[in-house]
């Protein structure tokens, strides 16, 4: 068996808060839970929407709160996220793509591919021409082992009426590309702040909560100028794999308002 811990949209800030609440809190206590009481995880993978605003001040703290792990943990691109800033500060694994920040990480249970869709200046997600290539590559190398995708924006629209609008924008050729190969066995995202799950073209799919705000459920309708984050504690996700099954349980790691400072 292979057990990971995933983790998703810290939006760490090295100072202040954000959506009223301490991210700094939220994340050393998503850490020190994992520890405690899955310490027996092989890795943790942190999905995207890592900082905030200060590049170089959040990436360079959120390092020192994640050597706190552990176990290792695999950090991905978001919406919010700077390549440069995350390759200066933060490890990565050997093999990670020289222009995008992908990689794939093997296990006995089978290949752990994390994905980049970042589009510069917007939070919608892009998969472009040279990811596709590095992605159809890796699959095709992966053979018949079973792989497991880790992206930020989902490919589908998920019935969340504003998250919709800023899914990935090249979902098609996405999907087109892992239908082509039989061992893709299921995507794992974050972005939406929302856990839902369900299955597209016959590949199950999870989305996965925030470490920080959670976002409100899509009734009653909502805007981002009316935005409030939802009254709602953060969670992670254990995920187990066997050679013929994956189990995720969410875990709360803290209580609704902890951390929470307006």
């Amino acid at each position: 068996m292979t057990k990971i811990i995933w983790m998703s949209d810290p939006h760490f800030q090295n100072q202040g808060t954000i959506g009223g609440l301490d991210p700094r809190k939220r994340l050393g206590a998503a850490i020190e839970h994992a520890n405690t009481h899955h310490g027996d995880a092989d890795f943790a993978i942190l999905s995207g929407d890592l900082v905030g605003d200060d590049i170089e001040g959040d990436y360079s703290e959120l390092a020192r709160y994640l050597a706190r792990s552990g176990m290792a943990i695999h950090s991905m691109m978001g919406n919010n996220d700077d390549r440069q800033g995350l390759r200066a500060k933060l490890p990565l694994p050997q093999g990670t793509m020289a222009e995008f920040i992908q990689y794939a990480i093997e296990t006995p249970q089978g290949m752990m591919i994390c994905l980049d869709t970042h589009k510069p200046g917007s939070h919608a997600g892009a998969f472009c021409a040279a990811r596709q290539d590095w992605l159809e590559q890796t699959l095709r190398r992966a053979g018949d082992t079973p792989a497991y995708i880790f992206m930020h924006h989902p490919p589908l629209a998920l019935g969340l009426p504003k998250q919709d609008e800023i899914m990935l924008e090249d979902s098609a050729a996405f999907l087109d590309l892992i239908g082509r190969h039989a061992n893709v066995k299921h995507l794992f995202m974050g972005h939406v702040h929302r856990p839902t799950c369900g299955s597209i073209r016959g590949i199950p799919f999870a989305t996965i909560g925030a470490l920080s705000f959670q976002a409100p459920a899509p009734r009653p309708a909502w805007d981002w100028e009316s935005f409030e984050p939802a009254p709602e504690a953060p969670h992670y996700a254990v995920v187990e794999f066997t050679n013929d099954s994956v189990v995720l349980q969410f875990t709360q790691f803290c209580s609704v308002d902890f951390a929470v400072t307006e």
